[in-house]
């Protein structure tokens, strides 16, 4: 009888690793980011303003996020539209996604102000004591035409300015589609900078738990459950306006125009919803989104970085959804009546500064004097519903970025279903974490 060799760390490791992921590797990230936001929320509650001592987790982990935004931006929309073989499917791709964005913010807004006329939030609100936050105004369309078009593309990547960085990247995507074999070395160089990028996103994601708890515990520490029935109506109204919008007219569009079953997409985009939810930022949910949509829901690559990245800046359902009952909310707290066609220019012009919203938290607030001008309410009457509203809206924002995400991924499906560039296996079966 021989002895048994001895027992080393390297073969005791495997036993180690097995443990950890059972207990955190093995458990799909959704579930995980869930837990910590539902633990941020008692550890809030509980430390009150003592939580800021932890918000620099959750800044953290945003920043790592947000780190990831341009440069994935940057190379996907090359990658994309360079391999898409065929010019002409650029311009259908982009087509049927600008009109599908469009589409759902026109319905948003629509919907958000039927819930500001049914919740009726602004009749009766009492701004003493409320202290005016004077915001800049709506930059003309004419200067948000021209900055698309950057001076400097190098600039336009390091300052992070989304619309020209994707403008640029058309650009040079185009560049090697036309080119054809010439630019095959540079074709395969994004190539793998997707695979590189994507491979950081994932690594970056497993610190989401930490980032999300940590920023919810600081929002509940230092707003409190109190907010909740503070501004009760309004969070009532946006969060009705969001489940209905998102359940009848993402869910429809799905059904309807793509013929897909709807219960595959919301089992399957929890990642993305979580961050969402948490960082209130569609640009800081892009690397999540593009996750999601091409290993959840069976989205080519190619339409993902297409319509993903735009989406980030042109489709804001949820902003316009909460422009919409805002301008509601003000007519209410100011007496002003609307005309028909007040309501139709108001309507439009959120169409219009939503699609203009930088994708960062509390964007909105910073657009809507454009929109309270078409009503007739003055500069200082906006200021004082700025500064009753800034204080919550943090928690607003967390609800209607979740909107702006679906609408980004529901809008990604339809087209690539309408492309022939969906797996469909890929999209109805579960996915296996």
């Amino acid at each position: 009888m021989t002895d048994s060799p001895p027992t080393s760390p390297t073969a005791e490791a495997p036993e180690r690793r097995t443990l950890i992921q059972r207990w955190w590797f093995d458990v799909v990230l959704w579930k995980r980011i869930l837990l910590a936001l539902v633990l941020g929320v008692i550890a809030g509650l509980l430390l009150g303003e003592q939580a800021n001592a932890i918000k620099w987790v959750g800044d953290l982990f945003v920043r790592l996020i947000r780190m990831i935004v341009v440069p994935l931006v940057f190379v996907s929309i090359v990658a994309g539209v360079a391999g898409m073989g065929d010019p002409k499917r650029l311009g259908s791709i982009g087509g049927k996604t600008i009109f599908l964005y469009l589409l759902t913010t026109a319905i948003a807004v629509g919907v958000g102000m039927a819930m500001g006329l049914l919740f009726g939030p602004g009749q009766g609100v009492n701004f003493q004591g409320v202290a005016p936050e004077v915001v800049g105004s709506a930059p003309p369309v004419r200067d948000q035409l021209l900055g698309i078009v950057p001076l400097n593309p190098i600039g336009a990547l390091a300052s992070g300015d989304i619309l020209a960085v994707i403008f640029f990247s058309f650009l040079v995507g185009a560049a090697i589609l036309a080119l054809g074999e010439k630019a095959d070395p540079i074709r395969k160089l994004f190539d793998a900078g997707v695979d590189v990028i994507l491979y950081i996103t994932r690594v970056v994601m497993e610190v989401a738990p930490f980032g999300v708890f940590a920023l919810m515990a600081w929002v509940m520490g230092t707003a409190g459950l109190g907010v909740f029935y503070n501004i009760f109506l309004m969070a009532a109204a946006l969060l009705l306006g969001c489940i209905l919008h998102i359940v009848l007219v993402h869910g429809g569009m799905l059904r309807l125009l793509a013929g897909l079953p709807i219960w595959p997409f919301f089992r399957d985009i929890p990642d993305a919803v979580m961050v969402a939810f948490s960082t209130s930022s569609s640009a800081a949910t892009l690397p999540v989104s593009m996750r999601v949509a091409e290993k959840n829901l069976g989205v080519s690559h190619t339409v993902a970085s297409t319509a993903l990245p735009l989406g980030t800046t042109v489709s804001m359902d949820g902003t316009a959804l909460y422009i919409g009952l805002l301008a509601m909310f003000t007519a209410q707290a100011f007496g002003i009546e609307l005309t028909l066609s007040q309501y139709f220019l108001a309507a439009l012009t959120t169409i219009l500064v939503s699609v203009g919203t930088a994708p960062i938290p509390s964007a909105s607030l910073f657009m809507l004097a454009a929109v309270l001008t078409t009503m007739g309410v003055s500069p200082e009457q906006t200021a004082l519903v700025v500064g009753f509203v800034l204080p919550f809206d943090r928690l607003l924002d967390m609800t209607r970025t979740v909107a702006n995400v679906t609408s980004d991924l529901a809008v990604a499906v339809t087209v690539a279903k309408w492309e022939g560039e969906l797996d469909e296996e890929s999209y109805l079966a579960k996915p296996v974490e």
